[in-house]
């Protein structure tokens, strides 16, 4: 069958030019490099200089800090080892994705979703992709690798499209990527992390919970849920219609279900997960638990229960995956625990990287006082302005999701944004809960248009399979309505939520000062 050349669009040309400009930046890491040098020569520029600003920290005149002046190039230089292991993402990940890498390595997470994917009907396959997508976000990129694939070959061996599952699957994997079901991803500390060490900036005493937008994610992804079956089966899929199967699907049909020993192995180990919870609420009951901070609180930022957040993680994945590895046969003895370990901690070698450069920015901007100056400078210009909240929370949003067209990391942009939004809405009386929150939306809603985003090109290949003639431009046309939609009604429904109160989650709020 003959392919005819898709006329170039609008649409098309707009993509392409944000590929080039996207392909000339440089790599991340050397991103914040140069920022940071920027950093430097400006703090020299602007340190001789006098502004009518006061220290929000102090209360005395503000002044930049010269980084180059040798006590604070030796400071810098002296303290840069510590900077870098204390930065709080680093343990957060790490810790995380020991359990996890364990879990994934066993093949547990594996026999969860494949068996959450095949006791569904046909009419509720959509929702079920799409349950499934959001939860394999606790194995944090796993999701794309064998949730978005598997959409594929369920669809079709149910006699749908396979590129309608998926669209479904990567538009909740990607697109839904701050969307969480019951228990906290890493990315909830990881974020929260982050915000702290922004906050810090204008105010060292002021403490973030690693889990403060949980009630928010958990609410999103039942809306997410609805947006990604509503959009598949009436918008998506009968659009796909017209569209021709001429791929190899002659190995789809071999898909197996789980044997009778992972089915047992994946419910003992679920069991295992399941009693584990319930001991941790048992033992967080009782008033004089020692999961109580001083106060009594189970959610208060200083209560052991929020400090051990990731540890739990660790442990909620680690067990369960030893379980489910020694009933099937892939852990015969402690070593291939450790082998799991260090194949997740092998995957995280650029990610160290990564985290090195931001530490050591984050390290220049604070120590430079360039962070307050343009926080107090940008809040006093936004009040001036008097716009309404909802109107600056919906410019972070529209903001994010722009600079997400070009870095597609979620972390890395956050590490870049947040010395930035969070002191500077800060002094307008939003709290960093509330600024982390719109950045998570706007975050997630264009991660599945970006061509720069680094699935991207695998979710071409896996449509490819299906149907030859897939480019860039089909797979942008599949998931332009859901980011759109995505960008819309999580935009209204984040404003509704803080317009009724509703807490964003534990030990959060909408207001600071």
């Amino acid at each position: 069958m003959t392919q005819t050349a898709s006329p170039t669009t609008t649409l098309t040309r707009l993509l392409n030019a944000v590929e080039r400009i996207g392909n000339k930046l440089p790599d991340p890491a050397l991103l914040f490099v140069s920022l940071m040098l920027i950093v430097f020569v400006a703090s020299w520029l602007f340190s001789s200089m006098s502004f009518d600003v006061i220290d929000p920290r102090s209360k005395a005149p503000l002044q930049v800090v010269n980084l180059l002046s040798g006590a604070s190039l030796t400071a810098f230089l002296s303290n840069m080892v510590n900077v870098f292991v204390t930065f709080p993402p680093l343990g957060v990940v790490l810790v995380s994705m020991l359990g996890l890498g364990i879990a994934e390595h066993v093949g547990f997470i594996n026999a969860v979703l494949r068996a959450l994917m095949q006791v569904t009907i046909k009419s509720l396959l959509t929702p079920m992709v799409a349950f499934v997508a959001i939860l394999s976000h606790y194995a944090v990129d796993a999701g794309y690798v064998l949730v978005t694939p598997l959409a594929g070959v369920i669809f079709y061996a149910a006699g749908r499209h396979p590129l309608a599952g998926i669209a479904a699957a990567f538009a909740s994997v990607s697109g839904a990527y701050s969307a969480t079901f019951f228990l906290p991803t890493s990315l909830d500390p990881l974020l929260a992390n982050i915000t702290l060490a922004a906050a810090n900036i204008i105010d060292p005493a002021h403490q973030v919970s690693p889990i403060n937008n949980l009630y928010f994610t958990f609410s999103s992804s039942l809306l997410v849920v609805l947006i990604v079956w509503f959009l598949t089966d009436r918008i998506i899929e009968p659009r796909l219609k017209s569209t021709p199967i001429d791929g190899d699907t002659s190995s789809i049909d071999k898909f197996d279900p789980l044997n009778a020993v992972e089915r047992r192995a994946m419910w003992a180990a679920l069991g295992s997960m399941a009693l584990a919870l319930i001991l941790l609420l048992l033992s967080a009951m009782s008033s004089d638990s020692a999961w109580r901070s001083p106060s009594g609180s189970l959610t208060a930022t200083d209560a052991p229960l929020m400090r051990s957040i990731v540890p739990l993680i660790f442990l909620l994945f680690l067990i369960p995956g030893v379980i489910y590895g020694s009933m099937v046969g892939t852990v015969k003895s402690h070593r291939d625990i450790v082998a799991g370990m260090s194949k997740a901690m092998s995957t995280m070698g650029y990610y160290l990287v990564l985290v090195f450069c931001c530490a050591i920015f984050i390290a220049a901007f604070s120590q430079s006082n360039l962070g307050v100056l343009i926080a107090v400078e940008g809040a006093e210009f936004l009040k001036a302005a008097q716009m309404p909240i909802a109107v600056t929370l919906v410019g972070i949003i529209l903001l994010t999701a722009s600079v997400n067209l070009l870095i597609g990391s979620a972390s890395a942009k956050w590490t870049l944004l947040a010395p930035i939004f969070v002191p500077m809405l800060m002094q307008l009386g939003i709290s960093p809960d509330l600024t982390q929150a719109a950045y998570r939306v706007g975050d997630s809603s264009s991660n599945i248009i970006t061509p720069l985003m680094p699935y991207f090109p695998l979710v071409v290949v896996f449509c490819q399979k299906y149907v030859k003639n897939t480019g860039i431009g089909t797979v942008v046309a599949l998931m332009l309505p859901y980011s759109i939609t995505f960008m819309v009604i999580w935009t209204a429904y984040l404003l509704a939520y803080w317009a009724l109160g509703l807490p964003l989650g534990p030990g959060s709020s909408y207001t600071y000062g």
